[in-house]
């Protein structure tokens, strides 16, 4: 009997359309043959549905062995998915509750992360303003004499580059704040590292190492926005690993550097962390928990797994084996 593998996508988040992509990817590329996949959907409104009718959690989780969980933004990466299966007793893809709550806040990461050692942009907090606070074009004027720029603001939570702007001017930076505010309560204002982006994939168990890290791609945008954002993330356009990009130390570096961040933050089965290869080297910008990955063909971990030689099928096999507890190569 085929084993069922209830694959969540969608959700309440901003990157609900991704999810989507990121789901229907698995369920294509699960082994029909050894596989029953479950497609569970998510609204953005909260209501679980299969095979399109709404249901409750515990009907639509009743007979899956494992769920694939490609739910990125909220919900499904900020551990409030991770307790429902938890109560439920279902194994599930990637970190349990608290690592992901950790990894979903970029601010609480950034500080866990220059507990290790490891470089961060030099990067303030900014809280919504309430009613009847101040403007936000006052709170932009003291950023914007204080604070190097060009600036990043970046809402403190969420993946996917959404309601990400780079600032080289006063009205991107009262643009960049109102845009990140609409996500979450509190901005990051990062300083601009000028240099190349790289990712790098993480996956548990893999190939004889307990944590094995997959080569450094760098992430090259459309050349007509040379700032990676939502929009050129998911251009559809080709993301390349570029020969020679990285120098032998560099990728070294990057790789030791991710499989610290993953082991020392909890993060299980695989992650994805990314980073700025700069003048003054490596800085962290934010890792990817398992749920915040994305699995479509224009995603970088699939494009770094075909790279090795390894099948998205194969990848996603050995996922659910390490969510069952099972011991894989």
């Amino acid at each position: 009997m085929r084993e069922v593998i209830g694959v969540l996508r969608g959700g309440p988040s901003s990157e609900y359309e991704v999810s989507l992509k990121s789901g229907a990817s698995v369920l294509e590329a699960l082994d029909h043959e050894k596989y029953d996949p479950r497609d569970i959907f998510i609204s953005r409104k909260g209501q679980w549905h299969v095979h399109g009718v709404p249901v409750t959690p515990e009907a639509a989780l009743r007979g899956v062995g494992v769920v694939f969980n490609v739910i990125h933004g909220e919900y499904g990466e900020d551990g409030q998915l991770h307790r429902i299966l938890d109560a439920f007793g279902v194994p599930y893809t990637g970190a349990g509750a608290a690592a992901s709550t950790l990894a979903f806040n970029k601010q609480r990461t950034r500080d866990a992360v220059k507990e290790l050692g490891v470089k961060v942009a030099h990067g303030i907090v900014v809280d919504h303003p309430p009613s009847g606070g101040p403007a936000v074009e006052e709170i932009a004027h003291q950023i914007f004499r204080s604070f190097p720029h060009p600036a990043v603001i970046k809402p403190v939570i969420g993946g996917s580059s959404v309601g990400v702007t780079m600032a080289d001017s006063f009205d991107k930076l009262v643009q960049g704040l109102e845009r990140a505010w609409q996500i979450a309560p509190q901005a990051l204002v990062e300083e601009y590292i000028a240099g190349k982006e790289a990712t790098v994939g993480i996956i548990d168990n893999f190939r004889d190492e307990k944590t094995y890290a997959l080569m450094p791609v760098e992430i090259i945008p459309p050349s007509e926005n040379p700032f990676f954002d939502y929009d050129a993330k998911y251009s559809g356009e080709t993301i390349e690993r570029v020969p020679g990009s990285f120098t032998q130390k560099e990728s070294q570096e990057l790789m030791r550097i991710a499989k610290l961040v993953h082991e020392k933050l909890g993060m299980s089965h695989y992650s994805r962390s990314d980073f700025i290869v700069g003048k003054r080297g490596i800085y962290f910008l934010e890792i990817n928990s398992a749920a915040a990955v994305g699995l479509t063909k224009e995603s970088l971990l699939p494009k770094a797994v075909y790279a090795v030689g390894a099948k998205l099928s194969d990848f996603l096999e050995h996922i659910i084996n390490l969510a069952r507890g099972q011991k894989t190569r």
